[in-house]
């Protein structure tokens, strides 16, 4: 036991750096994480560089399962991330899209699984010159419908598109469609055709499983969120709503459907519930963990050495684009029928290409029971490791499409949005979080997994609130009938700032506060002098005013790439030097600005040796100029920096050896030594 563990331990540090560095590098590309996560799989694999050997290690770090590419531990970490991964989307879906959508769907995914189960078979009967009805043509019909909703979900969620018409449409339809598919299965191996009466008792069973916990769950969902809320903490009933998914995964899988299934409605059940957002945000780092180890498995089950057989590529290839085509027209084409336009209908059918681990359960099937043979596997999983490749960019190029993809609008008519603009992003900072202070007071349930992107959503019972801050624009988008609740308490958080703002200028002097700093002593920390470069360095400033000095070190960083947009950076940096000036004293003037034009914290520093008038606390002239500049909506070490350099400028044999300073090189020296 204890080698199967610290092998299993291994192997799971390895794949956590592996699809991390795998999603990094297609991510600088453009290309959604998964397809990386998923490559990254296929090269630390059993088949690629987990099965080389080495002193400690026979048969690789990946050593072939039994049965299985992987080992059944591992395997079993994936069937877990699979479940987070369903049960995710669930809470994502919009549920009254979802029911809108759910017939479309059903409609959409049987035209896929015809199209897919015809165009399949007799793929195989044209390339392998056998009869239609030859089981392994029927084989490769059935693999051809299997859709990974999986990796689908995964792509919708990174585009916030889960709860589109589109989005809620491809789930409904791969749940159909892995129903269908699993039905065909339990109905034997094709060719040994079951009595007609045998069959319909198995879908019967199947889909009265299926639909009858759908219910259920979207009837009692009101009464199972009070349930989970009596555990009061929201990270107990946070687990505890996984661990309901889980049950039903289980119950889903004794009974002969996809555990994927089970947990989808587990999250769908829940999604209209005011717990489900927060629910989310807790479980936001297990999903995090586990969701890439099991795209880097299902990467893992795939042996790129039986694709350099002419026969299986020649094979392959035809059967894979048979296969995409299938799924594009067989469900984009019912889509069009049903509401969709062309982009909707494109996304819809992109979205079910990928076949991803439900094809390789059901080609492992096969192989095990001798329908396939190994060059026909090795076809079968070059088509599963291409749909599942090309669809992320696929469906992420489809996604980007701009434009609605339905012919009419799908927002309700009761759907309200109040709208405020303030004087600066600040302020509107401060009215955001000072609202959804308030709203928790009231017992809402608060979502902060997207503020990093000024988006927030709040729920309690029946209410939901999606709160947007754009800039210094803030906007609450909800039911028409709870657009005065929200404009009360927008009303209520105004007007309690606006008090306690002139309570704070009654009782305090900035100007005094400035004093105290300028005369305190503190450490100069390393990390956050390391921000400084020698690039960024000036040692001759040509400006006369403080205007002109601001934009000569904003234009420094800029010609070294480090602003996203240097007009924003320049006006943010002037405004806060309106508040108040950034000259502090003996000759040190520290101008910095939180902006929405950098992506990180950038530095520069200027030196002008004659001096300009920067209103400092002394009144005399500034030589040395700080510029800091860092994001507004991520953390950083802003004031530990602006903190650093003012204490490292307090030791007036440093102040004055860098102002004197004629190149960058003794600047960067000086820098080091008071470290």
């Amino acid at each position: 036991m204890s080698d199967v563990m610290s092998e299993l331990v291994l192997q799971l540090g390895i794949v956590l750096f592996a699809v991390r560095l795998g999603g990094a590098l297609v991510k600088r590309l453009g290309i959604p994480p998964v397809l990386g996560e998923l490559l990254s799989g296929v090269a630390v694999g059993p088949y690629a560089l987990g099965g080389i050997a080495f002193p400690g290690f026979p048969h690789g770090v990946f050593p072939l399962g039994e049965g299985l590419a992987v080992s059944p531990e591992l395997y079993a970490f994936a069937t877990v991330a699979s479940i987070i991964l369903l049960f995710s989307s669930g809470l994502e879906t919009d549920l009254g899209l979802f029911l809108r959508y759910s017939v479309a769907g059903g409609v959409i995914g049987m035209g896929g699984v015809i199209f897919s189960f015809v165009l399949g078979a007799f793929s195989g009967a044209i390339l392998l010159d056998i009869p239609l009805l030859d089981p392994r043509c029927l084989f490769l019909g059935i693999l051809s419908t299997a859709t990974s909703v999986g990796i689908t979900a995964r792509i919708l969620s990174d585009q916030k598109k889960m709860d589109s018409p589109e989005g809620v449409t491809i789930l409904a339809a791969a749940v159909f469609d892995d129903v269908l598919g699993i039905i065909a299965l339990l109905s034997g191996n094709p060719g040994d055709a079951l009595p007609v009466s045998a069959v319909l008792g198995i879908a019967g069973k199947a889909f009265g499983i299926w639909l009858g916990f759908t219910a259920l769950g979207l009837i009692f969902s009101k009464q199972l969120a009070r349930f989970l809320k009596l555990f009061r903490h929201s990270f107990d009933f946070s687990i505890l709503a996984l661990g309901i998914a889980l049950i039903l995964a289980g119950f889903f899988e004794k009974q002969g459907l996809a555990m994927i299934i089970g947990a989808y409605i587990a999250g769908l059940s829940l999604s209209k519930t005011d717990i489900a957002t927060v629910i989310q945000e807790r479980i936001h780092g297990l999903y995090a963990f586990f969701v890439p180890v099991f795209f880097a498995v299902m990467g893992m089950m795939v042996n790129v050495r039986e694709f350099f057989s002419a026969e299986v590529l020649v094979f392959g290839v035809i059967y894979t684009a048979a296969a995409i085509c299938a799924k594009v027209i067989g469900c984009g084409g019912p889509a069009l029928l049903l509401g969709f336009n062309r982009r909707g209908a494109l996304r819809i059918g992109t979205g079910m290409v990928p076949r991803g681990e439900v094809a390789l359960i059901i080609a492992g099937i096969g192989l095990a029971s001798g329908i396939l043979d190994t060059k026909l596997f090795s076809a079968v999983i070059l088509m599963t490791l291409v749909t599942t490749l090309a669809a992320p960019p696929l469906l992420n190029s489809a996604l980007r499409i701009k434009g609605n993809g339905t012919r009419k609008p799908v927002k309700g008519e009761d759907t309200a949005t109040a709208r405020w603009e303030f004087p600066s992003d600040e302020v509107a900072d401060l009215v955001m979080n000072f609202l959804l202070r308030d709203l928790r007071a009231e017992g809402f349930y608060v979502q902060m997994m997207n503020i990093s992107s000024g988006i927030s959503h709040a729920r309690k019972d029946d209410i939901a609130l999606s709160i947007n801050e754009t800039g210094n624009v803030l906007s609450v988008e909800t039911a028409g009938e709870d657009l005065p609740f929200v404009k009360t308490a927008v009303y209520e958080v105004i007007l309690s700032l606006n008090e306690s703002l002139a309570k704070l200028g009654e009782s305090s002097d900035p100007k005094k506060l400035k004093r105290e700093l300028a005369g305190m002593e503190g450490r100069a920390r390393d990390g956050a002098l390391s921000l400084i470069t020698e690039d960024a360095i000036i040692t001759s400033l040509a400006g006369n005013t403080k205007e002109e000095i601001i934009a000569e070190l904003v234009d420094l960083l800029d010609r070294n790439g480090k602003l996203a947009d240097r007009n924003t950076v320049l006006e943010d940096v002037l405004r806060r030097e309106k508040t108040m000036s950034t000259g502090m004293e003996h000759g040190i003037a520290l101008p910095h600005a939180k902006t929405g034009g950098v992506n990180d914290i950038a530095v520069a520093v200027g030196i002008k040796k004659d001096g300009v008038d920067f209103d400092a606390l002394d009144g005399e002239k500034s030589r040395l100029f700080v510029l800091t500049v860092s994001p507004k909506k991520t953390s950083g070490p802003h004031v530990q920096f602006l903190s650093a350099v003012a204490a490292l400028l307090q030791d007036g044999e440093t102040r004055e050896a860098m102002t004197s300073a004629v190149s960058r090189d003794e600047v960067m020296f000086l820098l080091r030594k008071g470290r």
